[in-house]
């Protein structure tokens, strides 16, 4: 990728309301990301990549250790994608599951709004809902724990 056409994609990220941009070609990958400063950062060092200078950071204050999160117990199943969690098909129609209610390898247990399609979960394994980890309508994130079946 020569360095004209990277000046024109980091302008055009940094005059947007997209606040990061990866573009894969033949002979590299560029990630741009926008904050304060738009930075271009190279994924494969198929050229070299000019980035915005690195601002120091002051120390940062000494943190107290947090509480050990619980360990969960039982299968998790986890969110495969990037999207909003939805527990039913719509928003008067009745959960797909609920805590304690027996589940099959294979049943929808909610859905997963990404880019305005409605993506149907499975279970992966069968079993009985102990945890749903995730609240109706709220994000998730690829990989993020959704259910516990035990």
């Amino acid at each position: 990728m020569d360095l004209r056409k990277l000046k024109t994609l980091i302008d055009l990220v940094s005059e947007s309301n997209i606040s990061e941009l990866e573009i894969t070609e033949a002979d590299g990958k560029v990630r741009i990301v926008k904050s304060d400063g738009t930075v271009a950062v190279p994924l494969a060092q198929a050229m070299p990549v000019m980035a915005a200078p690195a601002v120091a950071a002051a120390p940062a204050a000494p943190v107290a250790a947090a509480p050990a999160a619980p360990v969960e117990t039982g299968h998790v199943v986890k969110s495969p994608m990037v999207g909003t969690f939805y527990r039913a098909s719509s928003p008067n129609a009745k959960a797909f599951v609920e805590v304690g209610q027996q589940v099959k390898e294979g049943q929808a247990i909610c859905i997963i709004e990404a880019m305005k399609i409605m993506n149907e979960i499975d279970a992966d394994k069968s079993g009985t809902v102990t945890k749903i980890l995730v609240e109706n309508g709220q994000p998730v994130e690829f990989g993020q724990p959704l259910f516990i079946i035990e």
